[in-house]
């Protein structure tokens, strides 16, 4: 009997999001069983670093909320084109939709941190990059936080 009569049912490597809800739970897999395995379902533990820098970069994201809020209303501008609608529309909306894609790119990267984004860069470092370039805006908005109240008081 070969090895594709054994097989009773449909393959479970193709249902990936059962496998991320499942292996969430019940972990198995840290590294694939074959090495050709590229996709998602081939492992379901993550290292703890990546549960770290996913803490760090929605830390960030908080502050950057606030800090952001708190610019626009001493009366600066919002320079991302897709936030800048919510940001006049409710501080409410804003920290929401911030949030929910902040929390959703996170996790797609941290799912994706083992694998190599357009088969040469590798996801774990756009994960870096992405808290590098948090904490870069954190302190430009700290920066113009500091200007704009500076330039209150002169007044």
């Amino acid at each position: 009997m070969t090895q594709a009569e054994r097989r009773k049912g449909r393959d479970r490597r193709r249902s990936t999001l059962r496998a991320l809800l499942v292996g969430g739970i019940h972990q198995r897999r840290r590294t694939p069983r074959r090495g050709d395995e590229r996709h998602l379902a081939a492992i379901d533990w993550h290292h703890p670093q990546w549960l770290a820098v996913g803490l760090l970069i929605l830390l960030l994201s908080v502050a950057d909320a606030l800090l952001t809020i708190t610019l626009v209303n001493l009366g600066a501008n919002e320079a991302n084109p897709v936030m800048e609608p919510l940001v006049h529309r409710s501080d409410g909306h804003f920290a929401f939709w911030k949030m929910v894609l902040t929390s959703g790119g996170v996790v797609l990267l941290i799912l994706l941190a083992r694998m190599r984004a357009f088969g040469r860069i590798p996801v774990a470092a756009i994960l870096y990059g992405v808290l590098a370039g948090y904490i870069v805006l954190i302190g430009y908005e700290i920066w113009l936080l500091e200007r704009l109240t500076f330039l209150d008081w002169e007044q």
